[in-house]
């Protein structure tokens, strides 16, 4: 796998650059999905020179309970992602290829893992609505939600864009965010790789082993 290192700071500036805009009308029509690339796309795992501190975030996850995401999380390698269950394509394509890829992993290091989905659509993204959509790919991963303006901050200080949901010009629902997944090691806590949303499941399979140790892909 190609490797690159960039500093948190470069990120932080090029994160506009890579958003998905995905939503959908409230009569259950297809969704519509416009994507644009930036730098910090790609299959590639992006090591940072300078990681990331955890979003000191602290929501509601899918038995309604609140989650503190640093005290949570501490001393396990996780994965965060920020997306929503509407969306039609690259947040659910994402979330199965690391379902998949953790599949390959020891069952010790498969419990050790901590994946985590937070919502970038609140509004309709609520505990129970979390639960089933993430049941069904993988009963492990931790789902939260809560409040939006709380969740865009947590997201923008590890370099991820995220805008609330609006109304296109057809009615239908868009939400808009950034599509990296970010990789913090059991050693520091400290958010020191990036996966883009064109990263397969391959890619995967061959990084956790060593994300899980908190080694360079």
């Amino acid at each position: 796998m190609r490797k690159k290192t960039f500093t948190a700071a470069v990120l932080l500036a090029a994160a506009t650059l890579t958003l998905s805009a995905c939503g959908s009308d409230d009569g259950g029509k297809p969704p519509v999905t416009v994507v644009s690339g930036g730098s910090a796309a790609g299959k590639a795992a992006t090591v940072l020179d300078q990681p990331f501190d955890k979003p000191d975030l602290v929501l509601t996850d899918t038995h309604g309970q609140k989650y503190d995401l640093r005290k949570a999380t501490q001393g396990h390698p996780t994965l965060l992602y920020f997306g929503y269950t509407h969306c039609p394509d690259i947040c659910p394509t994402t979330m199965s290829n690391i379902a998949v890829a953790k599949k390959a992993l020891p069952k010790a290091e498969q419990n050790d893992l901590r994946v985590v989905f937070v919502t970038t659509d609140p509004g309709r993204d609520t505990p129970a609505e979390l639960g089933r959509w993430l049941k069904g790919i993988d009963p492990q991963f931790i789902g939260l939600t809560g409040d939006f303006a709380k969740i865009q901050a947590g997201a923008r200080s590890v370099g991820i864009s995220v805008e609330p949901t609006t109304k296109d010009k057809n009615g239908k629902l868009v939400s808009v965010h950034g599509t990296q997944v970010v990789a913090f090691s059991p050693k520091t806590d400290a958010g020191y790789v990036l996966y883009g949303e064109d990263t397969t499941v391959d890619d995967y399979t061959k990084d956790l082993p060593k994300l899980v140790e908190g080694a360079n892909p």
